[in-house]
């Protein structure tokens, strides 16, 4: 069984920085490809980033590239999503995914077999 925990969400001001992490328990985390999404009140879960199982290779939305930068430790077993340049419209609750289906970067949220329970982002104009 595979666990996801997120954390480093908050208040901030726009045009600051956040850097939210994602610890997971399972023993094959190198073999996972993860993804951050969002969801914002009223809104469907959109892709924000995702990257392979060797970090090697990542893909962004594209309201979110040259902002935010997503990273894995493979030997901690944790991903980032380093978020700058913040704006009001990046807040959401921010879930963390990974696949066991693929080893390649995906946005479609149904390729993830697990979430975690993600972490609020909020950012103040």
């Amino acid at each position: 069984q595979v666990q996801l925990v997120e954390s480093g969400g908050g208040l901030v001001q726009a045009g600051g920085s956040l850097r939210l992490s994602c610890i997971c328990s399972g023993r094959t985390f190198s073999m996972y490809a993860m993804g951050w999404f969002r969801q914002a009140p009223g809104k469907e879960r959109e892709f924000v980033a995702s990257i392979n199982w060797s970090g090697g290779s990542t893909d962004y939305a594209d309201s979110v590239k040259d902002r935010f930068t997503i990273s894995r430790d493979n030997a901690k077993k944790t991903m980032y999503l380093q978020m700058n340049s913040l704006k009001p419209e990046d807040t959401a609750v921010y879930y963390c995914s990974a696949s066991i289906r693929t080893n390649l970067p995906s946005r479609t949220r149904h390729d993830y077999d697990y979430w975690g329970q993600g972490t609020q982002v909020t950012v103040s104009s």
